[in-house]
């Protein structure tokens, strides 16, 4: 299909692994390894997260200013498609390309040690910089170590903020601001994000357990994924953006999923597809009581048993990163190179909660329905802000 808005090429890291090969392998056979029990988080007790262990590559001295955790998972994954993001450089000029990117961290962890000091010395330590954390550093990072001069910002909406970014430079392109945007998202693990939702009791302290009778809260992760996004014709286009803010709660979801549910509706009705052509969808899926109750109801009611999976025990909940990192597992799920016709499985006790609404959850090596062509991810944040993004093979 001509005219459209594709993605091009995606790099990506997470607990699975560096780069989409990695990710594949765990991804489809629902690998749960890179989810561990740490006990450094708490003084009082262990919680599951979900750490990348692979060595970051440096920021370079030039950009000591974006020096940060949550940037060098970013550099990790941009370095998989650099050749990529320096051709559409070149074909459009560095004013040309947009950078959109989405974090709730930012460089938060690596200043929580730079505090730590000052309540212990009096004085924050040699180097320290409160910039660190600035939600723009993400943004600022890349179109520095890119050199480019074209509109740059970041979205922080707590979990749907890196699935927003698409919605964003897709607009832009669209209105002629820009010909192509590097768009995604990263959220490094900090004791902040972990002490604020054990403050409102929703860690898990084993692995979580998502749409289970048995489910008891999330495991948080880190992760970044990126995309190119320009007009140039690929494997994956970007058939249909659904955004909703129903501002229901601070943190807690309607019951009811009404935002939840026109946000799939307007991504559905924006594409040319209904819920019959969706081959898949990947769930928001918190393993929390009252989001997956929402979203079973949502998901249930709209969509019917269109066969679906919640990623997080793979690589638990990665905020800001989230909505990027799922969006990619659908780039890969839609192409048979890399998928092979399967299907992200949905890992669980397989204790279904007899008060929810009943999902057609993915088995370890179900496969695609070929007459299907797109897949739709659904991303849900604080404050009933909602998005869902169709996919669809090219």
């Amino acid at each position: 299909m001509t005219g459209g808005i594709y993605l091009n090429a995606l790099g990506l890291i997470n607990p699975l692994g560096v780069g989409k090969a990695a990710v594949c392998d765990g991804l489809f056979r629902g690998v749960t390894s890179g989810m561990s029990r740490s006990d450094s988080w708490f003084a009082d007790r262990p919680v599951f997260v979900g750490p990348v262990t692979e060595i970051l590559p440096d920021v370079a001295p030039e950009h000591k200013l974006y020096e940060s955790r949550n940037n060098r998972l970013l550099l990790a994954a941009l370095t998989e498609i650099e050749d990529d993001i320096r051709r559409a450089i070149t074909a459009y000029g560095p004013d040309r390309v947009a950078v959109i990117l989405g974090t709730s961290t930012s460089g938060v962890g690596d200043n929580e040690l730079g505090i730590a000091h000052k309540m212990a010395e009096g004085a924050f330590p040699a180097g320290f910089d409160y910039d660190r954390q600035d939600n723009a550093s993400p943004s600022m990072f890349v179109r520095r170590y890119f050199g480019l001069s074209g509109p740059t910002m970041t979205v922080s909406t707590a979990c749907t903020s890196s699935a927003k970014t698409l919605a964003s430079a897709r607009r832009m392109i669209e209105a002629g601001i820009c010909d192509a945007a590097i768009v995604g998202g990263a959220d490094s693990l900090c004791k902040l994000t972990l002490n604020g939702f054990a403050s409102l009791e929703l860690l898990s302290e084993t692995l979580c357990n998502p749409f289970s009778r048995n489910r008891n809260g999330i495991n948080i992760g880190e992760a970044a994924a990126v995309f190119l996004m320009t007009r140039k014709e690929a494997a994956v286009r970007v058939a249909g953006v659904g955004e909703t803010s129903d501002a229901y709660h601070m943190s807690t979801p309607d019951p009811e999923g009404s935002g939840a549910v026109n946000a799939m509706k307007q991504a559905l009705e924006s594409s040319e597809y209904t819920a019959a052509d969706l081959a898949y969808i990947n769930l928001h899926g918190t393993a929390t009581v009252l989001n997956d109750s929402m979203e079973g109801k949502a998901v249930s009611e709209l969509l019917g048993e269109v066969p679906c999976s919640s990623t997080k025990p793979l690589t638990g909940h990665t905020l800001g990163a989230a909505g990027s990192t799922e969006l990619a597992f659908l780039w890969l799920a839609l192409q048979e190179d890399y998928a092979h016709h399967k299907l992200p499985p949905h890992i669980w006790d397989g204790e279904t909660d007899p008060e929810m609404s009943p999902l057609n959850l993915v088995e370890v090596g179900a496969t695609k329905d070929a007459g299907r062509p797109a897949m739709m991810t659904n991303s849900f944040a604080f404050g009933g802000n909602n998005i869902s993004v169709v996919l669809a093979g090219a």
